[in-house]
């Protein structure tokens, strides 16, 4: 009896063993399905760190460190004075400029009372040529009566009607008519060589005060570089944002462009995430994004998919890949997707530039009229 009893006691357990092993692989099944599912709708990745804009604060100028106002990981606000640069030799160099300019627009003064003068010489120059043009027509017409008289003279002397000794001085009037008209003639001459004469001392002063001009602008120039320098002995902050990365103290001799800082917005940042080319089949901008952060494992932030960048992270390495070289060999390629943060996901700034994070894009899909299936960016355009 216990021989019959034990064979059904295996055929129990046998029943019992192919129940729970169906029960266990319809489970598995179930939670295969479902993880497929969840794997076609949410395309993540842990190649992911948070980015954000560097500013690094260099001087324009060189010189001694005066002043540092600023400490490691502190809050500044845009245009607070970060650094101080001993104004000394720059303030000296201002006051340089400024009587250098001061000089050269006194010489422009004195060559402007230039012009004027010879401008006034060359209005009397130019009307003692009139005046010596209106002597020489006078002049020619006396030649042109003593002309007149003494041929009426010489007419009246042959027919004895009037006597030698007028005669003669008829004819001496007409030589003495004759060389005023010569002499004003040579008067106008040199009357009009001291026009031009004049007229070219008027171009030259003009030509010394447009030099002096442009001279000055030179000089105004160089005050400004003067004063610009002068201003750039105080470093402002380019953006609000935290100060790291510090390496200047007071009474360093630093150069021109020499990092001092950076500044990190931290209100400012996103998430760069480099995903496989093969993930990338439905992520489109607009997508909503959930992000897991390395340092927080309880917070989870939310963001959206900005942009996919144009190319590959390889293509701008350093050292691109050359594939024609014949020895290709295939590699999935991964592309930076820039993840923004949604507004106030990050409002105590816990986030720091350069932190790990598992960012997951949501892909949600619905049936459409047609029977196939179309992205939450579709659906929006």
């Amino acid at each position: 009896m216990e021989e019959t009893k034990q064979p059904s006691n295996n055929h129990q357990r046998k029943i019992f063993v192919a129940i729970v092993f169906g029960i266990s692989a319809v489970i598995a099944l179930i939670v295969l399905y479902f993880y497929v599912q969840y794997k076609k709708t949410h395309i993540a990745t842990d190649d992911a760190f948070v980015d954000g804009h560097v500013h690094t604060v260099a001087s324009k100028v060189s010189g001694t460190v005066k002043a540092v106002y600023v400490n490691d990981n502190q809050l500044v606000k845009a245009g607070d004075v970060l650094v101080e640069v001993d104004p000394v030799d720059y303030d000296v160099k201002v006051d340089e400029a400024a009587s250098g300019l001061d000089a050269e627009k006194a010489k422009l003064t004195e060559m402007n009372a230039r012009v004027e003068s010879a401008k006034k010489q060359f209005s009397e120059r130019r009307a003692a040529a009139e005046a010596a043009r209106a002597s020489v027509e006078l002049q020619e017409a006396n030649l042109r009566q003593a002309e007149l008289d003494i041929k009426r003279a010489e007419a009246l002397y042959k027919k004895e009607v009037v006597s030698k000794e007028r005669f003669e001085k008829t004819t001496t009037a007409y030589d003495v008519a004759l060389a005023q008209v010569k002499a004003a003639q040579e008067g106008l001459k040199e009357a009009e060589k001291a026009v031009e004469t004049q007229q070219a001392a008027v171009k030259q002063a003009e030509a010394a005060g447009t030099s002096q001009v442009a001279f000055i602008r030179e000089k105004e120039a160089l005050l400004r570089t003067a004063r610009l320098n002068y201003g750039y002995t105080k470093i402002p902050a380019p953006s609000e944002g935290y100060v790291t990365k510090k390496s200047v103290e007071v009474g360093n001799q630093i150069q021109a462009g020499q990092p001092l800082m950076a500044v990190v917005p931290l209100n400012d940042i996103w998430i760069t995430a480099n995903y496989k080319e093969t993930q990338l089949e439905k992520v489109s901008p607009g997508q909503n994004v959930e992000i897991k952060v390395d340092t927080y494992p309880g917070e989870k932030l939310k963001g959206t998919v900005d942009s996919i960048m144009s190319g590959s992270g390889a293509v701008f390495s350093l050292f691109p890949p050359e594939n024609a070289t014949g020895n290709f060999v295939k590699v999935v390629q991964r592309v930076p997707v820039k993840i923004v943060l949604n507004k106030d996901a990050d409002r105590q700034h816990i986030l720091r530039v350069g932190m790990s994070v598992e960012p997951t894009v949501i892909i949600e899909t619905q049936s459409s009229p047609g029977g196939g299936r179309k992205t939450g960016a579709e659906r929006k355009d």
